[in-house]
């Protein structure tokens, strides 16, 4: 293992075209692949003790954008497939728009919070792609929102001397 115990990438989008559109990024799917990848090479599944805390690993970020659901369709059976159905997803609802997003009229697709039928969608995807270890705990405050429990235990991370 190098010197990083645990990575937090994010990956918001699948797709080149929406990649160019938003985050004026041609090649931000193909570069996340990567680097996600390449994270997970170095330090695999997030380890966490008894009490939840995390040890080392890599925890994914998926931040759910309105509208775009094929994208978090992709980005999560990517995860299963690619790197481990044991990956850890932490799955956001935080999206709101600002800046462009709210002021721009090109922008106007994505100029609202995402829906809660969107936000379930793109979790029952991530179950479907295998994924179980979802967090959902950093979620914005909503009633009737279900609360989160840490995963399973997994073994445990290199000593550090």
């Amino acid at each position: 293992m190098g010197g990083v115990d645990i990575y937090m990438p994010d990956f918001k989008l699948w797709d080149s075209q929406r990649s160019i559109r938003y985050l004026l990024a041609r090649d931000y799917p193909d570069a996340a692949r990567r680097v996600v990848k390449a994270m997970h090479e170095q330090v695999g599944e997030l380890r966490v003790d008894e009490n939840g805390l995390a040890l080392c690993g890599e925890i994914v970020r998926h931040l759910v954008m309105p509208g775009l659901l094929d994208d978090a369709g992709e980005i999560v059976r990517w995860l299963a497939s690619e790197l481990s159905p044991d990956t850890y997803v932490n799955v956001m609802d935080q999206y709101y728009p600002a800046w462009k997003a709210k002021t721009e009229a090109k922008f106007s697709d994505i100029n609202r919070e995402i829906r809660e039928s969107e936000f379930e969608q793109a979790l029952a995807y991530a179950r479907e792609a295998g994924l179980w270890r979802l967090d959902r705990r950093w979620r914005r405050v909503r009633p009737g929102s279900s609360s989160s429990r840490f995963p399973r235990r997994v073994k445990a991370c290199r000593q550090v001397d």
